[in-house]
């Protein structure tokens, strides 16, 4: 505002308000009734990415006939450390749901992290494929087995983890079920894991809902927080 005279600051101070005044119009409130009556498909996309960014993991599981499968799940969930514990979200069950039929079948079942260069073959494994088609020859993806594990892992993971099923806790509000598993074991590259356990994530694809994927950038390592 240097060097402006008196008609030119005023007129600069009224854009400068109308423009503020219009940010705020941009702010959008949303109700639960307005968001209970919005389209199903636009309530689900806001409802699952303000849930914030996630790890993606693909799941990998067999059947009992040996039938094999993988699918895409962004609902991991950290429970503990001591034992090693995580869980995740499988949606209601009012269509065949493999991979958790599976798990509940053979108490087995891998979480496997891809890197972001893999992004469209694992999303693709979200397609409803028939229960007799192995989602990793219809997108590509390897199946690897290691050690005694009877699930498959994701050739391609950047870092693949061996679970065993240990719980499942149904939420009644939502018909939904949290499947709880031990880590039994960890296969992580050399150059992914600090000297004090803090896992790298860089250049691991993140998802942040439905169809919106994302990677991560590391900001810092703070130490252990005291009063």
């Amino acid at each position: 505002m240097i060097g402006l005279n008196v008609p030119d600051k005023e007129r600069f101070l009224e854009i400068k308000l109308a423009k503020d005044k219009m940010h705020q119009d941009e702010i959008l409130t949303f109700g639960q009734e307005n968001i209970l009556e919005s389209e199903k498909l636009f309530r689900t996309k806001l409802i699952n990415s303000l849930a914030g960014i996630r790890q993606v993991a693909l799941i990998g599981t067999k059947s009992k006939d040996g039938q094999e499968n993988v699918a895409i799940f962004n609902s991991l969930i950290h429970l503990g450390a001591h034992p090693p514990l995580f869980g995740f979200i499988s949606r209601p069950h009012s269509v065949e749901r493999d991979t958790l039929e599976n798990i509940k079948e053979t108490r087995s079942y891998t979480l496997n992290y891809l890197d972001k260069k893999w992004m469209k073959e694992a999303h693709q494994t979200s397609a409803r494929y028939p229960k007799e088609q192995s989602e990793f020859e219809a997108t590509g993806l390897t199946p690897q087995y290691l050690e005694h594990c009877f699930s498959p892992f994701v050739k391609e993971a950047e870092i693949k983890i061996e679970m065993k099923f240990q719980q499942i806790v149904d939420i009644e509000i939502n018909n939904t079920k949290m499947v709880i598993g031990s880590i039994e074991r960890i296969h992580i590259p050399k150059n992914r894991l600090a000297e004090d356990g803090l896992v790298k994530p860089f250049d691991l694809l993140l998802s942040g809902g439905l169809d919106a994927y994302y990677t991560s950038d590391f900001l810092s390592q703070l130490p252990y927080a005291k009063p």
